[in-house]
C-alpha cells in the first residue's frame, strides 16, 4: 500500500489534529504506556499550543484512502525550556544551553499498530528531519527504554542516550533522554 508522507507547519497540523489524535490514542493506548482515554484528552488540550509554539513541525503519514497511520512532531527548545531540569542524571552545563534555535524536541513519534515494521516510523523521521532549519544542530527525544523497538530504532539512526528523565513527575517510570547531533 503506498503511504503519503505529508509536512506541517503548526496550523495545519492543527487542522489535522483529529487525525494525530487517533494515532496517538491507538498507539500510546499499549504497554508500557497505558495511556487512557484521560490522557489523550489531556494530550490534545496541549497539542494546539504545542503546535503554536515557535519552530513547530510535524509530518503525517496517511494511506492513499486518507487513513492515518504514523506521526511525528515537535518543536525548538526556548531558551528557559524545562526539559533539562527533569533530568535525574546530570549533564555537562553545554548540553542544557538553549538559545531557541540549537535543539528541535522530538515530542512523538508514532506508528499505528498494522503499519509497523514497514519502515514508516523512518519515513516520518526523516521528512520531518528534512524540514528543519539549517540551525539547529541537534534532535532531543524523551523514549520509555521498554517501548520495544523504539529505543533500538532511534540508536539505529544515530541517537545516543546523555541521561534520564522523569518528565510526568516523581514515581512515574523514567525515559531515556536521547540525543542526536545533526552536525
Amino acid at each position: 500500500m503506498t503511504l503519503s508522507i505529508e509536512p506541517m507547519d503548526g496550523p495545519t497540523a492543527i487542522r489535522a489534529a483529529d487525525a494525530f489524535r487517533l494515532i496517538y490514542a491507538e498507539a500510546f493506548a499499549e504497554p508500557p504506556y497505558d495511556e487512557t482515554e484521560e490522557d489523550v484528552a489531556a494530550a490534545f488540550h496541549r497539542f494546539p499550543v504545542q503546535a503554536a509554539r515557535p519552530g513547530f513541525l510535524a509530518t503525517l503519514a496517511r494511506t492513499e484512502d486518507g487513513e492515518p497511520v504514523g506521526m511525528a512532531y515537535g518543536f525548538a527548545l526556548a531558551p528557559d525550556a524545562v526539559w533539562w531540569n527533569e533530568l535525574t542524571t546530570p549533564v555537562p552545563d553545554d548540553m542544557r544551553r538553549e538559545d531557541g534555535h540549537r535543539t528541535f524536541a522530538l515530542m512523538e513519534l508514532a506508528v499505528r499498530g498494522p503499519w509497523r515494521g514497514r519502515g514508516v516510523a523512518r519515513r516520518l523521521h526523516t521528512a520531518l528531519l528534512d524540514t528543519l532549519p539549517a540551525e539547529r544542530e541537534r534532535v532531543l527525544l524523551n523514549v520509555h527504554p521498554a517501548s520495544g523497538a523504539a529505543p533500538a530504532a532511534y540508536r539505529a539512526w544515530g541517537y545516543r542516550k546523555v541521561a534520564e528523565a522523569q518528565p510526568l513527575g516523581p514515581g512515574t517510570d523514567l525515559r531515556d533522554v536521547m540525543l542526536l547531533a545533526l552536525r
